[in-house]
């Protein structure tokens, strides 16, 4: 297939210049798109790509006020005259934009199809189906679309990097590990190759070599363009805790993290994780949850993300506000007895994930481990990667130990352990199930 170009973009050269580098911006992670879009609509005022991809850049925030934005935006653009990508995206933007992330994604596997090389389309799938917990199928679908690229035209490194993500999250490390740092070489400033060597390093235990990756490209993620450069200091923090350095995770928390947080609840789940791991493990976080909460407050009105709103849930409960706490439980509870795509998420596990952190967090570590085991099979459909989704797991373990369940103790400790027999972490969670009396 031939390359498509600036097809379904804008018939304005200037504004479809635009757009290609909004495009580029977005699918980097790297970069103003907005600006650009906001460029475009200046050069082409009747530009509906431009009003289509900023209703996905609003979208995909899942918090309340944006996606509210988001629905507005869309209720403007007319559906006739548009070209076909054009059509596409507005119908998988618009199911997007009401919480309908399967049927989305449906409609932009089918899309990506017929238009392989459209790199926005990939950008949207993935981070819906990041929400949906199934990150892997990226695999699937950026395979369909390779064989229609050549490694010479521009956006292959960020295809390459997708293509590299979605394999790490099915479980190839080695080959995810390979595709990652070629597409890296190809765009050192795109956030996805970083993220999924970043991945990899995790998954296999590897935290010095992580370190040093990190270490090794910080010019190229630590810029204020990186726009998800708190998720990658977030990753280098669990290196150091994986390494036992408890004290330097949660310096990057105060001296990098915090800097560069934007209000936004992908952003702030990073906070909450980390700060919940280390205070598992025994650091004192102290004010730090109250300075937090606040910032969740004013999204989750209208949030839809059930692994966002455990974060927000998490947030309220170490900070001690149980009014809070309360807020975003029935909020979780309204959605999950709605007739929507993602209400059996909420349902199934969001909610009884969110119901044992509160258990932990008043000390009843016998009710957390009984919820957390029920939802555990399932854990996937709250959403998040694989190391993200280790947040739960690790509660579980811990909740294990402190309730005095040696057998399940023993059994979590030893599974952590053969996947990752280096982390210093996981050596604890063994020797601390051991010393449970049998």
């Amino acid at each position: 297939m031939r390359n498509t170009g600036h097809a379904g973009l804008s018939a304005n050269a200037e504004a479809a210049r635009h757009i290609d580098e909004a495009i580029r911006a977005f699918t980097l992670n790297y970069g103003d798109a907005s600006g650009h879009l906001a460029e475009a609509r200046e050069a082409d005022p009747g530009c509906a790509m431009a009003d289509i991809l900023e209703a996905w850049l609003l979208a995909l925030t899942k918090d309340g006020a944006p996606m509210a934005r988001a629905r507005a935006l869309l209720s403007g653009i007319a559906g006739t005259g548009l070209t076909e990508r054009e059509a596409r995206h507005l119908a998988a933007v618009r199911l997007a934009a009401e919480g309908r992330w399967p049927s989305a994604v449906a409609v932009l596997d089918r899309h990506l199809m017929e238009d392989p090389q459209d790199l926005a389309g990939h950008q949207c799938a993935l981070r819906l189906d990041g929400y949906l917990g199934r990150f892997h199928r990226q695999a699937a679908r950026a395979a369909r679309a390779m064989p229609f690229w050549s490694k010479d035209e521009p956006g292959y490194g960020i295809m390459l990097s997708f293509y590299g993500f979605g394999l790490e999250e099915f479980g190839d490390f080695a080959r995810a590990e390979e595709v990652g740092r070629a597409a890296a070489e190809l765009e050192p400033y795109g956030y996805w190759p970083h993220h999924a060597v970043s991945h990899v390093l995790e998954m296999t235990g590897r935290p010095d070599e992580g370190i040093a990756w990190m270490d090794g490209r910080r010019p190229y993620w630590t810029a204020p363009k990186c726009n998800n450069r708190v998720h990658i200091w977030w990753h280098k923090a669990l290196f150091h805790i994986e390494l036992g350095e408890f004290e330097a995770a949660l310096a990057l928390y105060d001296d990098e993290i915090l800097p560069a947080m934007r209000v936004a609840g992908t952003q702030l789940c990073n906070a909450a994780s980390l700060l919940w791991r280390l205070e598992t493990l025994g650091c004192e976080a102290g004010e730090r949850w109250s300075r937090l909460l606040p910032l969740w407050q004013g999204l989750v009105s209208g949030m839809t993300s059930p692994f966002n709103e455990v974060h927000a849930a998490m947030t309220a409960l170490r900070a001690g506000d149980r009014a809070a706490y309360g807020t975003v439980l029935d909020g979780m509870k309204r959605t999950a007895a709605a007739n929507s795509e993602i209400a059996p998420a909420y349902r199934d596990i969001s909610i009884p994930v969110a119901e044992a952190l509160a258990c932990f967090t008043d000390g009843d570590y016998a009710g957390a481990v009984d919820r957390l085991l029920a939802a555990e099979a399932h854990l996937w459909r709250m959403g998040g990667s694989i190391a993200q989704r280790d947040l739960v797991a690790w509660t579980l373990a811990e909740a294990a130990i402190r309730a005095g369940r040696r057998h399940v103790a023993l059994a979590l400790a030893n599974e952590r352990l053969a996947l990752r027999p280096g982390s210093a972490v996981n050596r604890r969670f063994l020797q601390e199930a051991r010393a449970i009396a049998a």
